[in-house]
């Protein structure tokens, strides 16, 4: 296991945009514990309002009984806007939505991609798509890293004084294509903010039911070695219908730091079940395993553990 001794200075809690020390490196269950919005150290206690791209979205978020707020961030005409691809633009951006959120006691989870529609690619590479793939593929690498610069500055502007997580898929996992630069994003998010938590994970295709596959021994030693001089706190953000065929793999990346935990995340389509959601819970540490689900599950789920 590796250390987790954090020195004085920036690399506590604080950053060189000033960030309140200690609120965006806490563990959010002991955030929400504080603030008594929940009773245990249970990561299943935690509720997740997904996407709240749109200004309605992130209205319905902020009166929600939400405690993390996730949403996605593109950059459109040279600034951050709010909208998950396809979707290219929004009717609200990334400062409108930074000035509503402050106001709250919700925690947050910023979700950077690393793709544009099809539609939009197209109008850039031309007719010879193929021949043109690989520099779209660097092209879309600079995209996303272009989108965390500024956002890391409005996030520092603005002094939250709540739980923010930093999103992104850094690294190719079961039918995964184009990440975000791995290298490239550590290094802006923590220029910035050396203690912000960071929410990292794989990119991945739909699975059927008859696919065995799950994340590798060697998926999450490429990881464990990126986040290996990281000081920290890390959720890694895995496929729901991928962890109950990756069990072992999983335990492993998470004994290699008690800072490190797992959020579950689920596609529309996933064929999943809540017996494959128990299994995760009985399979794993509690405190250390987030439940970011859609519904119907969601509910299910909640009910069969008794919350």
């Amino acid at each position: 296991m590796q250390e987790d001794e954090q020195g004085e200075g920036a690399g506590a809690g604080g950053s060189a945009l000033g960030e309140p020390k200690g609120f965006w490196s806490q563990n959010i269950l002991d955030y929400f514990l504080n603030t008594k919005q929940i009773k245990t150290r249970d990561g299943a206690e935690i509720i997740w309002y997904h996407r709240a791209n749109s200004k309605q979205h992130m209205k319905e978020a902020i009166q929600s009984a939400a405690h993390m707020i996730e949403a996605d961030v593109l950059l459109y005409d040279n600034h951050p806007v709010m909208a998950h691809p396809p979707e290219t633009n929004s009717d609200n951006t990334l400062t409108e939505w930074l000035n509503e959120i402050k106001n709250t006691n919700k925690g947050i989870k910023l979700d950077f991609k690393s793709f544009l529609q099809a539609k939009s690619m197209g109008k850039l590479v031309g007719t010879h798509w193929r021949s043109h793939c690989f520099f779209a593929y660097l092209w879309l690498f600079l995209l996303s890293l272009e989108a965390v610069n500024p956002s890391m500055k409005l996030l520092g502007d603005l002094h939250l004084r709540q739980p923010v997580w930093i999103n992104a898929d850094i690294l190719l996992g079961p039918k995964g294509n184009h990440p975000v630069d791995a290298k490239g994003f550590l290094d802006t998010v923590m220029s910035y903010f050396p203690d912000v938590t960071l929410s990292l994970g794989w990119t991945t295709g739909r699975m059927n039911s008859k696919c065995n596959t799950g994340y590798s021994l060697a998926m999450v030693q490429e990881m464990a070695e990126l986040c290996r001089d990281c000081t920290q706190p890390i959720t890694f953000a895995v496929r729901a219908d991928l962890v109950c065929r990756s069990k072992s793999e999983l335990l492993w990346l998470l004994q290699q730091s008690n800072r490190y935990t797992l959020t579950i995340w689920t596609g529309k389509n996933d064929e999943y079940s809540v017996d494959d959601l128990l299994f995760i819970r009985r399979s794993f540490d509690k405190c250390r395993v987030f439940y970011d689900i859609l519904e119907p599950q969601n509910s299910e789920f909640r009910k069969a553990i008794g919350i």
